[in-house]
């Protein structure tokens, strides 16, 4: 093995990017390169990009700026560029930014040893091919075999709904399934090095084996997840709306390793902007959804995105985004202002609303969230709630975890309990977090 290089990952976006930025931390180890959080002293630097919206392109944009003079100072510091932002731009990044090495896209994670061996020999590349067969996943390394309480675990990639805002199908290609053998594997396989919790992740997760001759469906393969000896908690991420089916529904009555907490984003409230969204569902199937998941998982904590100022949105639309957010009771909801990403079908859309409009309504929903955001977490005061222990708080002086609902916990114990589930008295509600205390009989 080479001697011992320092990797610094940026990871921009979604969860999808951050399991990706474990998988190239992964990869890297075989050619010597070690983590750090301290990019000043890395001799490889990596932003795994996101284009789903324009600020967040623009942020790379911001960091390659800011990562000019320490390139200038570090002689042999190497520079990269993965995920969207890299598909989309691919060579013309290497001709805006002189000062970069490589580029990889979405699909070509393998082969970033090699690309980071010829940087090292002085050579720049960009690899953005997209690789559409049947085969495509089996390229990508699977997640870490070392231990850890919490692990990403990729079940499938691309997606094939086309929503009239969302770059990701031109970044991330279409939909394609994992096989479910492969995944069970990596699974017991991460178990067995300690991992408690499992967070299997797709860009619509819903319709995992749908497409795929011979292969079990998501609530098959949640139910056969939950058969592993020695998990203890399993969680999902994302889900489209139109393919919830009611198996899945299902899944969180009868599974109890099955965490009740879901990420169901609606975008919107308004059948008009949903339809103009290609989003492929009603407002009333969205809370009809909302209602089944409450029945089979009364305490179920439903989180969300929305989009303010989509093409064509009235002030009544708003209002009805507004009246769906405070009917759902989201526990927590991400918030976005549109914006024009090219290529999508809502780029061509007319009725463009007003820069000035947009920023209102979403200090509104930013408003109302944080009402209901607080309200909700102040509900915990009093409770006790199981917390799976991930680690030492950001503070350093107590131990953090997540509920079952997927509440950030801290509180102060013996390191001894990482790993563990703990009994946690609820004593605080902040805006983002709870306080708790250790719980004795």
């Amino acid at each position: 093995m080479t001697n011992e290089k320092l990797l610094y990952i940026e990871t921009f976006g979604c969860q999808m990017n951050v399991s990706d930025s474990e998988k190239i931390a992964s990869l890297l180890k075989g050619l010597g390169y070690s983590s750090t959080d301290d990019s000043s002293r890395a001799d490889l630097i990596i932003l795994n990009t996101c284009s789903v919206r324009a600020k967040a392109e623009e942020k790379v944009y911001g960091h390659l700026g800011s990562f000019k003079g320490l390139k200038r100072e570090r002689k042999g510091l190497l520079l990269g560029v993965g995920g969207c932002v890299a598909q989309q731009e691919g060579e013309r990044l290497l001709k805006k930014v002189p000062w970069l090495d490589l580029v990889f896209g979405t699909h070509n994670l393998h082969l970033l040893p090699e690309m980071v061996q010829a940087a090292e020999r002085g050579e720049r590349r960009a690899e953005v091919q997209f690789i559409d067969s049947d085969t495509r996943l089996d390229l990508f390394p699977a997640g870490e075999t070392e231990g850890g309480v919490t692990r990403f675990v990729t079940v499938m990639q691309g997606c094939d709904n086309f929503c009239s805002y969302c770059i990701v199908p031109y970044v991330r290609g279409r939909e394609i399934s994992r096989r479910s053998a492969d995944i069970l594997a990596e699974i017991r396989g991460a178990v067995a090095a300690g991992v408690k919790e499992v967070t299997l992740l797709g860009q619509n997760v819903n319709s995992y084996g749908i497409k795929t001759e011979g292969e079990i469906s998501f609530a098959e393969l949640l139910r056969q997840v939950a058969a592993i000896d020695g998990l203890e908690r399993i969680r999902f991420t994302t889900s489209h709306p139109k393919d919830i089916s009611p198996e899945l529904i299902a899944c969180f009555a009868e599974l109890p390793k099955l965490c009740g907490y879901i990420h169901l984003p609606a975008q919107a409230g308004s059948d008009a902007v949903l339809s103009r969204m290609n989003r492929g569902y009603t407002r009333q199937q969205y809370l009809g959804m909302v209602a089944d998941l409450k029945g089979a998982r009364p305490d179920i904590q439903i989180t969300g995105d929305i989009i303010v100022g989509f093409p064509g949105e009235t002030d009544e639309d708003f209002e009805q985004t507004l009246s769906l957010v405070e009917e759902v009771d989201y526990a927590d909801l991400f918030t976005f202002i549109y914006s024009v990403r090219p290529g999508t079908k809502a780029a061509e859309l007319p009725g463009a609303v007003s820069r000035k409009e947009k920023q209102q309504r979403f200090d509104r929903l930013q408003e109302m969230l944080r009402i209901m955001t607080r309200r909700r977490n102040e509900s915990f005061v009093g409770t006790r709630q199981k917390v799976l222990v991930e680690g030492v708080s950001k503070r350093g002086d107590q131990l953090f975890g997540r509920t079952d609902g997927n509440r950030v916990v801290n509180f102060s114990a013996d390191p001894s309990l990482v790993g563990k589930i703990a009994e946690v008295a609820i004593t605080f509600g902040y805006q983002n977090s709870l306080l708790g205390e250790l719980f004795h009989d």
